[in-house]
This record gives structure tokens, C-alpha cells and sequence, in this order.
């Protein structure tokens, strides 16, 4: 009688310590890398509270603020814009100069803005005139809502003046929508 052969049986090798160790890195890295993601994304997050810049600016009723149509604008500097009326409606342009960043100023006695940096002047609708400037000057998003909060009138993806139907509504101003000014025309 032939005697049963005993089959061996495959056996996986232990792992080595080697082995372990790089697995050990491998994870202790992933682990870092995912919660260094997550405080990325938690830090990138915008945190802005009603009142400051970047947020909901909210400037009161349009017949308490507003100054008449052709005066010259009313400044928020914590909200850093200009709020102006024209014949064709209100705007709220941003303070800052499109060229290279600078702070503008309203002259009264020429009736224009005028940036003390490199001459760039623009009309009191925020319309390039002249100097290096790119563009226009950039304008904000403005809400008309009624005493319920209701919107009843905004501004329009072109950032054209707001027409008032109403003085009796409230002005809000988004500083986090900004419109980018039309290409200014050169000669």
C-alpha cells in the first residue's frame, strides 16, 4: 500500500519589520496630509459678519442717505465705496483705483474722482476719463428692500445705475459682489 504524501501548505511570510514600518509611515502621512487639507479649506472659508467689508453693508432708507441727483457722492469708508446718484439711478462704487490699488479721492471743485497716484480720472458715474487706468471703476451689488426686507429692486449683472422707485426703501450694499468696470475707451 503507497503511503499518503503530505502536501505542503503555503504558508505567507510574517511580515518584517521593514514592511511595518514603511505602512506605519504611510498612514501617519496620509492622516497628516488629510487634516492638513481639512484646515485648508476651513482657513479659505470666508467669515464675514453683516457690517463688514464683504459682507451685507446695510446704509439706511434711500431718502434718509441718498444725496440728490447730480451732488456730489456720500462716502461709507467702512464699507469702502462711494455711494452716488445720478439722473438714471444710484451706484456704489468701490474706493479702490483700477489700476494699481489705490485710494481715490472725490474733488469737488473739478467734480470727479481723482486717484493722487498715477492721475487716473474718472466722472461721478465711476466712467473713465483719462490717465492709465484700465477701466471703468469697479461697482458693488446694491439690494432696494422694503420695510418687510423684501428686495425690491437690485443692480444688474452690467452694474448699471439702480433707478429708486421709492424713497421710502432701504439701501443695502454686498461688498463681496463686485461688478469689474467696462474697458475704458482710449484715444
Amino acid at each position: 500500500m503507497a503511503e499518503a504524501q503530505a502536501i505542503p501548505v503555503a504558508t505567507a511570510p510574517a511580515i518584517t519589520r521593514r514592511e511595518f514600518l514603511t505602512y506605519a509611515w504611510a498612514a501617519s502621512m496620509a492622516l497628516f496630509m488629510a487634516e492638513l487639507g481639512g484646515l485648508s479649506v476651513l482657513f479659505a472659508l470666508p467669515r464675514f459678519k453683516v457690517g463688514e467689508f464683504g459682507s451685507i453693508f446695510r446704509l439706511g432708507t434711500v431718502g434718509a442717505i441718498l444725496p440728490r441727483a447730480g451732488e456730489g457722492p456720500r462716502e461709507y469708508p467702512d464699507a469702502r465705496l462711494w455711494l452716488v446718484h445720478t439722473e438714471r439711478g444710484i451706484l456704489a462704487l468701490y474706493k479702490v483705483c483700477t489700476h494699481l490699488g489705490c485710494l481715490y479721492k472725490w474733488v469737488p471743485s473739478n467734480f470727479r474722482f481723482e486717484c493722487p497716484c498715477h492721475g487716473s480720472k474718472f466722472q461721478l458715474d465711476g466712467t473713465y476719463i483719462e490717465g492709465p487706468a484700465p477701466r471703468d471703476l469697479d461697482r458693488f451689488v446694491i439690494y432696494l428692500k422694503d420695510a418687510s426686507g423684501r428686495i425690491v429692486a437690485q443692480t444688474d449683472p452690467q452694474g448699471d445705475p439702480l433707478p429708486v422707485p421709492d424713497p421710502n426703501l432701504i439701501i443695502e450694499v454686498d461688498t463681496g459682489k463686485k461688478i469689474l468696470g467696462k474697458p475704458a475707451r482710449k484715444a
